[in-house]
Protein backbone atom coordinates (compact mmCIF):
# COMPACT_ATOMS: atom_id res chain seq x y z
CA UNK A 1 0.00 0.00 0.00
CA UNK A 2 1.31 3.35 -0.89
CA UNK A 3 1.22 5.99 1.97
CA UNK A 4 2.03 9.95 2.27
CA UNK A 5 5.66 9.06 2.94
CA UNK A 6 5.77 7.96 -0.55
CA UNK A 7 5.02 11.93 -2.00
CA UNK A 8 7.16 15.08 -1.97
CA UNK A 9 5.98 18.33 -2.68
CA UNK A 10 8.33 20.26 -4.27
CA UNK A 11 8.53 24.08 -4.70
CA UNK A 12 10.44 25.27 -8.05
CA UNK A 13 10.50 28.39 -9.76
CA UNK A 14 7.59 29.16 -11.90
CA UNK A 15 8.59 28.71 -16.04
CA UNK A 16 8.26 31.23 -18.40
CA UNK A 17 6.82 30.01 -21.93
CA UNK A 18 9.36 30.69 -24.85
CA UNK A 19 8.00 31.11 -28.39
CA UNK A 20 5.87 28.36 -28.95
CA UNK A 21 5.12 27.20 -25.72
CA UNK A 22 2.30 28.06 -23.23
CA UNK A 23 2.28 28.18 -19.82
CA UNK A 24 -0.90 26.70 -18.33
CA UNK A 25 -2.64 27.00 -14.19
CA UNK A 26 -3.79 24.04 -13.62
CA UNK A 27 -7.28 24.39 -11.25
CA UNK A 28 -7.99 20.56 -11.37
CA UNK A 29 -6.18 17.40 -10.63
CA UNK A 30 -7.48 14.12 -11.32
CA UNK A 31 -6.54 11.24 -8.99
CA UNK A 32 -7.47 7.69 -10.73
CA UNK A 33 -6.87 4.15 -9.59
CA UNK A 34 -5.15 3.05 -12.76
CA UNK A 35 -2.16 5.52 -11.43
CA UNK A 36 -1.25 2.85 -8.86
CA UNK A 37 -0.20 0.16 -11.54
CA UNK A 38 2.36 2.60 -12.56
CA UNK A 39 3.87 3.29 -9.56
CA UNK A 40 4.91 -0.33 -9.71
CA UNK A 41 8.15 -2.15 -10.90
CA UNK A 42 5.97 -4.38 -13.06
CA UNK A 43 5.52 -3.40 -16.67
CA UNK A 44 2.06 -2.59 -17.25
CA UNK A 45 -0.16 -1.50 -20.17
CA UNK A 46 1.63 2.01 -20.10
CA UNK A 47 5.09 3.55 -18.78
CA UNK A 48 5.71 3.40 -15.10
CA UNK A 49 5.74 6.80 -13.38
CA UNK A 50 9.48 7.90 -13.13
CA UNK A 51 10.64 8.16 -9.32
CA UNK A 52 11.20 11.83 -8.43
CA UNK A 53 9.40 13.12 -11.15
CA UNK A 54 5.77 14.80 -11.49
CA UNK A 55 3.31 12.48 -11.37
CA UNK A 56 1.70 12.38 -14.61
CA UNK A 57 -2.20 12.90 -15.08
CA UNK A 58 -5.23 14.52 -15.96
CA UNK A 59 -5.68 18.53 -15.01
CA UNK A 60 -8.09 21.04 -16.32
CA UNK A 61 -6.24 24.63 -16.69
CA UNK A 62 -6.32 27.85 -17.70
CA UNK A 63 -3.51 29.42 -19.86
CA UNK A 64 -2.40 32.52 -17.88
CA UNK A 65 0.72 33.02 -21.34
CA UNK A 66 1.40 32.04 -24.59
CA UNK A 67 3.68 32.06 -27.03
CA UNK A 68 1.62 29.22 -28.97
CA UNK A 69 0.29 29.79 -32.43
CA UNK A 70 -2.78 28.01 -31.28
CA UNK A 71 -3.37 28.58 -27.69
CA UNK A 72 -4.08 32.32 -26.42
CA UNK A 73 -4.18 34.14 -22.79
CA UNK A 74 -7.89 32.74 -21.42
CA UNK A 75 -8.38 29.13 -22.85
CA UNK A 76 -9.34 26.46 -20.47
CA UNK A 77 -7.82 23.58 -22.05
CA UNK A 78 -7.38 19.27 -20.97
CA UNK A 79 -3.94 18.28 -20.30
CA UNK A 80 -2.10 15.02 -19.61
CA UNK A 81 0.55 17.34 -17.47
CA UNK A 82 0.40 15.59 -14.00
CA UNK A 83 0.50 17.01 -10.24
CA UNK A 84 1.66 20.68 -10.89
CA UNK A 85 0.08 24.52 -9.85
CA UNK A 86 1.50 25.44 -13.40
CA UNK A 87 2.43 23.43 -16.20
CA UNK A 88 4.63 24.16 -19.25
CA UNK A 89 3.65 22.71 -22.37
CA UNK A 90 4.62 22.97 -26.18
CA UNK A 91 0.86 22.28 -26.73
CA UNK A 92 1.06 18.69 -27.89
CA UNK A 93 -1.42 16.64 -26.23
CA UNK A 94 -3.35 19.74 -24.83
CA UNK A 95 -7.26 19.77 -25.79
CA UNK A 96 -9.06 23.28 -26.01
CA UNK A 97 -12.30 22.93 -23.42
CA UNK A 98 -15.64 24.87 -24.46
CA UNK A 99 -15.79 28.47 -23.77
CA UNK A 100 -18.65 28.45 -21.92
CA UNK A 101 -17.85 25.14 -20.14
CA UNK A 102 -19.88 25.46 -16.96
CA UNK A 103 -18.50 23.05 -14.57
CA UNK A 104 -14.80 22.46 -15.37
CA UNK A 105 -14.54 19.27 -13.34
CA UNK A 106 -16.73 17.10 -14.85
CA UNK A 107 -14.52 16.62 -17.98
CA UNK A 108 -12.25 14.67 -15.46
CA UNK A 109 -15.18 12.71 -14.57
CA UNK A 110 -18.21 11.93 -16.04
CA UNK A 111 -17.32 13.45 -19.48
CA UNK A 112 -13.93 12.48 -19.14
CA UNK A 113 -12.05 9.65 -19.09
CA UNK A 114 -13.90 7.69 -16.01
CA UNK A 115 -17.26 8.69 -18.25
CA UNK A 116 -15.73 7.38 -21.76
CA UNK A 117 -14.78 4.06 -19.53
CA UNK A 118 -18.38 3.44 -18.69
CA UNK A 119 -19.74 4.54 -22.27
CA UNK A 120 -17.37 2.21 -24.03
CA UNK A 121 -17.35 -0.45 -21.67
CA UNK A 122 -20.62 -1.04 -21.08
CA UNK A 123 -22.28 -0.64 -24.52
CA UNK A 124 -19.34 -1.91 -26.58
CA UNK A 125 -17.77 -4.99 -24.61
CA UNK A 126 -20.95 -5.59 -22.42
CA UNK A 127 -23.59 -5.03 -25.52
CA UNK A 128 -26.32 -4.93 -22.75
CA UNK A 129 -29.99 -5.76 -24.20
CA UNK A 130 -33.37 -4.48 -22.61
CA UNK A 131 -34.65 -6.85 -19.95
CA UNK A 132 -30.99 -8.11 -19.30
CA UNK A 133 -28.95 -7.97 -15.26
CA UNK A 134 -26.23 -6.16 -15.19
CA UNK A 135 -24.62 -6.69 -11.87
CA UNK A 136 -21.54 -3.65 -11.28
CA UNK A 137 -18.79 -3.78 -8.64
CA UNK A 138 -17.06 -0.70 -7.45
CA UNK A 139 -20.70 0.57 -8.44
CA UNK A 140 -20.21 3.77 -5.89
CA UNK A 141 -17.28 5.51 -7.88
CA UNK A 142 -16.43 7.22 -11.07
CA UNK A 143 -16.90 4.73 -13.28
CA UNK A 144 -19.21 2.16 -11.94
CA UNK A 145 -22.01 4.69 -11.00
CA UNK A 146 -22.00 5.66 -14.46
CA UNK A 147 -22.43 2.19 -15.83
CA UNK A 148 -25.18 1.96 -13.54
CA UNK A 149 -27.03 4.91 -15.48
CA UNK A 150 -26.39 3.62 -18.56
CA UNK A 151 -27.28 0.41 -18.04
CA UNK A 152 -30.80 1.72 -16.33
CA UNK A 153 -31.10 3.41 -20.01
CA UNK A 154 -30.57 0.60 -21.70
CA UNK A 155 -33.41 -0.79 -20.17
CA UNK A 156 -31.74 -3.60 -17.64
CA UNK A 157 -32.02 -4.84 -14.36
CA UNK A 158 -29.12 -3.15 -12.28
CA UNK A 159 -27.51 -4.18 -9.27
CA UNK A 160 -24.56 -2.45 -8.15
CA UNK A 161 -21.73 -3.79 -5.07
CA UNK A 162 -20.16 -1.14 -2.76
CA UNK A 163 -18.85 -0.69 0.67
CA UNK A 164 -20.73 0.91 3.73
CA UNK A 165 -24.07 1.46 4.43
CA UNK A 166 -23.68 5.19 3.04
CA UNK A 167 -22.52 4.36 -0.66
CA UNK A 168 -25.14 1.23 -0.76
CA UNK A 169 -27.76 3.89 0.25
CA UNK A 170 -26.57 6.54 -2.48
CA UNK A 171 -26.66 3.96 -5.02
CA UNK A 172 -30.42 3.79 -4.10
CA UNK A 173 -30.64 7.06 -4.90
CA UNK A 174 -29.09 6.44 -8.19
CA UNK A 175 -31.62 4.06 -9.47
CA UNK A 176 -29.96 0.80 -8.72
CA UNK A 177 -32.65 -1.61 -8.57
CA UNK A 178 -30.49 -4.19 -5.76
CA UNK A 179 -27.37 -3.27 -3.82
CA UNK A 180 -24.72 -5.34 -1.91
CA UNK A 181 -22.60 -4.30 0.89
CA UNK A 182 -19.56 -5.98 0.67
CA UNK A 183 -18.70 -5.14 3.78
CA UNK A 184 -21.37 -7.06 5.81
CA UNK A 185 -21.99 -9.15 2.83
CA UNK A 186 -20.00 -12.55 4.19
CA UNK A 187 -20.45 -15.03 1.13
CA UNK A 188 -19.80 -12.84 -1.50
CA UNK A 189 -21.49 -15.75 -3.74
CA UNK A 190 -24.55 -15.94 -1.94
CA UNK A 191 -25.20 -12.51 -1.76
CA UNK A 192 -24.69 -11.83 -5.35
CA UNK A 193 -27.20 -15.03 -6.21
CA UNK A 194 -29.65 -13.47 -3.65
CA UNK A 195 -29.69 -9.81 -5.76
CA UNK A 196 -29.59 -11.76 -8.96
CA UNK A 197 -31.83 -14.16 -8.70
CA UNK A 198 -32.07 -14.51 -12.37
CA UNK A 199 -28.61 -15.08 -13.03
CA UNK A 200 -26.51 -11.92 -14.42
CA UNK A 201 -25.63 -11.14 -18.35
CA UNK A 202 -23.26 -8.50 -17.96
CA UNK A 203 -20.63 -8.10 -14.82
CA UNK A 204 -19.02 -4.98 -15.46
CA UNK A 205 -15.96 -5.78 -12.78
CA UNK A 206 -13.89 -3.09 -11.51
CA UNK A 207 -12.89 -4.87 -8.25
CA UNK A 208 -11.02 -8.26 -8.89
CA UNK A 209 -10.66 -11.04 -6.96
CA UNK A 210 -13.77 -12.44 -4.47
CA UNK A 211 -16.22 -10.39 -6.04
CA UNK A 212 -14.88 -11.62 -10.09
CA UNK A 213 -15.42 -15.39 -8.63
CA UNK A 214 -18.61 -14.42 -7.09
CA UNK A 215 -19.94 -12.87 -10.38
CA UNK A 216 -18.15 -15.91 -12.35
CA UNK A 217 -20.62 -18.00 -10.14
CA UNK A 218 -23.91 -16.65 -11.08
CA UNK A 219 -23.41 -15.96 -14.58
CA UNK A 220 -25.98 -16.96 -16.95
CA UNK A 221 -25.40 -19.05 -20.11
CA UNK A 222 -23.30 -16.45 -23.09
CA UNK A 223 -22.75 -14.02 -20.28
CA UNK A 224 -20.75 -11.19 -21.25
CA UNK A 225 -17.87 -9.98 -18.11
CA UNK A 226 -16.40 -6.61 -19.20
CA UNK A 227 -12.93 -6.94 -17.25
CA UNK A 228 -12.29 -2.87 -16.04
CA UNK A 229 -10.14 -3.03 -13.28
CA UNK A 230 -9.17 -5.06 -10.42
CA UNK A 231 -8.75 -1.76 -7.63
CA UNK A 232 -9.29 -4.98 -4.90
CA UNK A 233 -5.67 -6.37 -5.91
CA UNK A 234 -3.99 -3.01 -6.96
CA UNK A 235 -1.90 -2.68 -3.75
CA UNK A 236 -0.93 -6.57 -3.31
CA UNK A 237 2.78 -7.17 -2.52
CA UNK A 238 1.92 -10.42 -4.13
CA UNK A 239 0.21 -12.01 -7.06
CA UNK A 240 -2.96 -13.52 -5.13
CA UNK A 241 -4.74 -16.92 -6.94
CA UNK A 242 -7.42 -16.45 -9.73
CA UNK A 243 -11.06 -17.31 -9.06
CA UNK A 244 -11.14 -20.96 -8.97
CA UNK A 245 -14.32 -21.32 -11.06
CA UNK A 246 -13.20 -20.90 -14.32
CA UNK A 247 -14.28 -23.67 -15.63
CA UNK A 248 -17.59 -22.19 -16.03
CA UNK A 249 -16.18 -20.18 -18.59
CA UNK A 250 -16.72 -23.33 -20.96
CA UNK A 251 -19.71 -24.50 -20.08
CA UNK A 252 -21.55 -21.57 -19.57
CA UNK A 253 -20.06 -19.79 -22.77
CA UNK A 254 -19.12 -16.73 -21.52
CA UNK A 255 -16.91 -14.22 -22.57
CA UNK A 256 -14.38 -12.00 -20.63
CA UNK A 257 -13.26 -9.21 -21.97
CA UNK A 258 -10.56 -6.39 -21.00
CA UNK A 259 -10.38 -3.41 -22.43
CA UNK A 260 -7.93 0.26 -22.35
CA UNK A 261 -9.80 2.97 -23.52
CA UNK A 262 -8.17 5.16 -24.62
CA UNK A 263 -7.64 2.55 -27.82
CA UNK A 264 -11.21 3.90 -28.70
CA UNK A 265 -10.49 7.25 -29.17
CA UNK A 266 -13.16 6.86 -32.48
CA UNK A 267 -15.68 6.63 -30.13
CA UNK A 268 -15.04 9.71 -28.00
CA UNK A 269 -17.60 12.46 -30.16
CA UNK A 270 -20.32 9.76 -29.78
CA UNK A 271 -19.71 9.57 -26.00
CA UNK A 272 -19.83 13.20 -25.45
CA UNK A 273 -22.47 13.83 -27.81
CA UNK A 274 -24.82 11.46 -25.69
CA UNK A 275 -23.18 11.86 -22.37
CA UNK A 276 -24.21 15.73 -22.82
CA UNK A 277 -27.83 15.02 -23.97
CA UNK A 278 -28.16 12.65 -20.72
CA UNK A 279 -26.89 15.44 -18.51
CA UNK A 280 -29.07 17.97 -19.57
CA UNK A 281 -31.91 15.97 -19.43
CA UNK A 282 -31.24 14.62 -16.26
CA UNK A 283 -30.74 11.25 -16.88
CA UNK A 284 -27.31 10.87 -15.60
CA UNK A 285 -26.08 12.06 -11.88
CA UNK A 286 -22.69 13.06 -11.24
CA UNK A 287 -21.00 13.53 -7.71
CA UNK A 288 -17.22 14.30 -6.74
CA UNK A 289 -15.71 14.29 -3.34
CA UNK A 290 -12.97 17.68 -3.59
CA UNK A 291 -9.86 18.03 -1.63
CA UNK A 292 -8.13 21.30 -1.97
CA UNK A 293 -4.54 22.40 -2.35
CA UNK A 294 -1.78 20.14 -4.32
CA UNK A 295 -0.46 19.04 -1.16
CA UNK A 296 -3.95 16.87 -0.48
CA UNK A 297 -3.28 15.38 -3.97
CA UNK A 298 -1.68 12.12 -2.13
CA UNK A 299 -4.28 11.60 0.29
CA UNK A 300 -6.78 11.86 -2.11
CA UNK A 301 -5.32 9.51 -4.51
CA UNK A 302 -4.66 7.14 -1.08
CA UNK A 303 -8.44 7.42 -0.45
CA UNK A 304 -9.03 5.74 -3.85
CA UNK A 305 -8.83 2.84 -1.76
CA UNK A 306 -9.43 2.85 1.59
CA UNK A 307 -13.16 3.86 0.27
CA UNK A 308 -13.17 7.46 1.49
CA UNK A 309 -15.02 8.98 -1.30
CA UNK A 310 -17.90 8.57 -3.73
CA UNK A 311 -17.62 9.48 -6.84
CA UNK A 312 -15.01 11.08 -8.96
CA UNK A 313 -12.48 11.76 -6.74
CA UNK A 314 -11.35 15.46 -7.58
CA UNK A 315 -8.24 18.19 -6.19
CA UNK A 316 -9.10 21.53 -6.72
CA UNK A 317 -5.71 23.89 -6.95
CA UNK A 318 -5.89 27.00 -5.35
Amino acid sequence: MVDLADFELRTVPTPTPREGQLLIKNLFLSVDPYMRGRMNAAKTYAANFPVGEVIPGRTVGQVVSSRHPVFAEGDTVLTGLGWENFSLSDGDGLRKLPADAEHLSTYLGVLGMPGFTGYYGLLHVGKPKPGETVYVSGAAGAVGSVVGHIAKLAGCRVVGSAGGPNKVAHLRELGFDETIDYRVAGNMRHAVAKACPEGIDVYFDNVGGDTLEAAIANMNQYGRIVACGGISLYNDAEPRPGPNNMFLVIGRRLTIQGFIVSDHVQHQEAFERDMTRWLSEGHVRFDETVSEGIESAPQAFINLFTGEKLGKQIVKLT
